[in-house]
């Protein structure tokens, strides 16, 4: 004889219309007045039942209970379309670039509640044979914040992909920096094109490119003032960038730097060249690097035209070599003529001379072999007989 279950229990019957089994469960009275119930279905009796189960832990743990089709697809769309608001166009799609390469064709089918760190850490093993450990970073990322935004809209438990780490990926191409001889070849080669003033700027200034690409007249003073006290040399104030809100990338990046001879002579010709080639139009945006059209440019443009204008550089190959690494070669070049560490640090705008030290390492050995050079000269270079 069946056991009849005890009031409150709840049930378990076959709906005819829905063809499921329906577990139910109550839980009392809510402020209302109204019977809490809670209901699972399943094909089977065992799968009603298990559900139900879920459902009720989820309530137990105060978690609105998430739809059972609500997969890793759905959480990442939900956070490339309201996660992103208010940031760089830039990043908006390099998020969205990465998610749909390899985030969604890869974990976008599994349920989000089934989503477990084994998945994940399969997923970026796999991932770490062909990708480089900078864009294995971007992809966790990307599957991280969007767990993290479903995790706090009640859609999952926790966020599993925060347990996993980023394995090494495959080595990416390093940065380098020109030589002396080289920088000169490079100088050499782009005398005469639209790059010319933009290589000299970034090779003698070490402004980055975001920097350079911003760049306005206004900000630019090729005279100076050699009457105050003291006097003011003709100067570059790299206050703006091409990143949202226009500003640059830290607070200590606003800098302003006194120009070479050599770029205040190549910005003359270039504003001369401007004029001539725009007229009136030239000073409509004020930016002192534009594009044949006169719009700004962008990265691909100033990556494109960078190239073109080294193909002649001697013992350069205009294929191997990129717009910022000129700035590493400024560094690299200063550091080679005995310039001190922390000199460096301010002119490129970084926080700390520790920046400078994680960045350009390969570019500071002069610095680096500093104390090596303090003792041989406090102990001697030679050995005494």
């Amino acid at each position: 004889m069946t056991k009849r279950r005890s009031r409150g229990d709840g049930g378990l019957h076959w709906d005819e219309r829905r063809q499921r089994w329906i577990a139910t469960a109550s839980l009392g009275y809510g402020p209302d007045g109204k019977r809490i119930v809670k209901r699972g279905s399943g094909k089977t009796k065992t799968e009603a039942k298990a559900k139900l189960k879920e459902v009720l832990r989820d309530y137990e743990d105060g978690l609105a209970i998430a739809p059972a089709d609500y997969t890793v697809a759905h959480a990442v769309n939900d956070w490339l379309a309201y996660g992103l608001n208010g940031r760089d166009k830039g990043t908006v799609d390099t998020c969205t670039t990465l998610s749909r390469t390899h985030v969604i064709p890869a974990l976008g089918a599994r349920k989000l509640r089934d989503l477990s760190a084994e998945d994940v850490d399969r997923w970026l093993a796999e991932k770490a044979k062909t990708l480089s450990t900078r864009t294995l970073q971007g992809i966790h990322s990307c599957l991280n914040r969007a767990i993290k935004r479903a995790m706090a809209r009640d859609k999952v438990k926790r966020n599993v992909v925060a347990l996993c780490s980023v394995p090494k990926g495959r080595e990416g191409r390093p940065s380098k920096a020109l030589t002396l001889a080289q920088a000169e070849a490079v100088l050499k080669a782009a005398e005469g094109s639209r790059m010319y003033a933009y290589v000299v700027l970034s090779l003698l200034t070490g402004a980055r490119t975001e920097e350079l690409r911003a760049l306005t007249w206004d900000h630019v003073d090729l005279v100076g003032d050699p009457n105050a006290r003291p006097p003011v040399p003709p100067h570059l104030a790299v206050w703006r960038s091409v990143r949202a809100g226009g500003d640059t990338k830290t607070r200590k990046s606003r800098r302003t730097l006194a120009l070479p001879k050599r770029c205040v002579d190549v910005l003359q010709q270039h504003r001369e060249r401007q004029r001539t080639d725009q007229g009136d139009s030239w000073s409509t945006s004020g930016l002192v690097f534009v594009s044949a059209a006169g719009t700004s440019l962008d990265a691909a443009n100033v990556r494109r035209d960078f190239r073109n204008a080294i193909k002649g550089a001697e013992g350069v190959d205009p294929g191997e070599w990129t717009p910022r690494e000129l700035r590493h070669s400024f560094v690299s070049l200063l550091s080679d003529n005995g310039i001190p560490l922390e000199e460096i640090s301010r002119l490129v705008g970084h926080s700390s001379t520790s920046v400078t030290e994680a960045v350009y390492r390969k570019q500071i050995r002069p610095v680096l072999q500093g104390g090596a050079v303090a003792m041989d000269r406090i102990f001697g270079g030679e050995s005494e007989a």
